[in-house]
């Protein structure tokens, strides 16, 4: 998983943070003028190779650098886009400076040997020429994730909960799960693939396998550790045992739930890029593949970029989902 995830006491939320600490407005002036130099030096400087695009990324560079001169003589009276841009202009400049140096020992002075290591208008190239296969493996994986993940989600869930409530369950499932759910999911790569009619439903198996075992674990986990005295309570006021699973000990342990759902997220991404390397047609795994064999390296960075994108944007949507159903813990866990 990419970022770090850190648990304490609650602190504010990230908007809060940028309205109180928005840092002075001549940073995004600076930042502006960092990518106004990338433009002018990406021109100016003569190439080392060929790259088509390096005009596309120096125009780019230099209408960013444009935007931020302006919102930077401005950004006190922007509210809170610009606190915002003030908070993050730092991150703006040292963006800029790092796309420089990546143009400079690439492009420009040839320090790096292609086709290992391509400049970032190589990566623009990617992103402008080869979209519709690049967009349409990003659409795929998401697919296959959503619904791997949609199905061991909801059976671990299921399945933690029914441990946590019966003794019966738990007497059967308990050592089946000790003794399948610490095999990395994709040791059952070759049996999926022998199993399952097609590459599509094994890789789905195999994504629902690495998301369902820590959901069934932390679930089972958060029921069991429920406050005794709420079922007491509950039965004292003549509480049925369905009201007693839907509406003390699921709710009470919803915590629990999301940091299985976030540790099952984490492992279905690297499920989901090893099943697609080895038996999908379409997806950001086998688009990696396909790029590593071709030598196209570009594409394959370009690949791996979108996959962080993905993967964080995921994540954040989740962290959402949380704080929204989890009101009385937003700000506990940061992301």
């Amino acid at each position: 998983m990419s970022g770090s995830i850190t648990a304490g006491t609650p602190a504010r939320s990230t908007a809060a943070e940028h309205a109180r600490l928005p840092g002075p407005p001549w940073r995004i002036v600076l930042a502006g003028l960092a990518w106004l130099a990338l433009a002018g030096l990406t021109l100016q400087l003569p190439e080392a190779g060929d790259f088509p695009r390096t005009a596309i990324f120096a125009q780019g560079s230099a209408a960013i650098g444009l935007a931020l001169l302006p919102l930077g003589l401005l950004a006190g009276s922007l509210g809170t886009i610009g606190a915002r841009l003030r908070y993050w202009s730092p991150w703006l400049a040292a963006l800029a400076i790092a796309l420089l140096a990546w143009e400079l020992v690439t492009a420009k002075l040839d320090l790096l040997p292609m086709p290992f290591f391509p400049p970032p208008q190589a990566i623009l190239e990617v992103f402008l020429d080869d979209w519709p296969k690049l967009g349409g493996s990003t659409l795929n994986s998401l697919i296959l994730l959503a619904g791997g993940y949609a199905i061991g989600s909801s059976v671990g869930f299921v399945l933690g909960v029914a441990i946590g409530t019966s003794k019966a369950v738990g007497y059967w499932a308990h050592p089946v799960l000790r003794f399948v759910g610490p095999l990395p999911a994709t040791a059952w790569l070759p049996l999926a693939f022998f199993v399952f009619p097609s590459s599509w439903s094994a890789s789905t198996f195999l994504v629902a396998l690495a998301t369902g075992f820590p959901v069934t674990v932390l679930t089972w986990s958060g029921v069991a550790g429920v406050n005794k005295a709420y079922f007491d309570v509950a039965r004292t006021l003549g509480a049925s045992r369905s009201f007693l699973i839907l509406r003390v000990a699921i709710p009470a342990a919803l915590p629990h739930v999301f940091v299985g759902l976030f540790m099952g997220l984490g492992g279905s991404f690297a499920v989901l890029v090893v099943a697609e390397m080895l038996g999908v047609k379409s997806g950001l795994g086998w688009y990696l593949q396909w790029a590593q064999g071709w030598a196209a390296y570009a594409n394959m960075y370009a690949a791996l970029i979108v996959m962080a994108l993905m993967c964080s944007s995921l994540i954040t949507l989740l962290f959402r989902l949380r704080d929204r159903l989890l009101a009385w813990q937003k700000g506990l866990v940061q992301w």
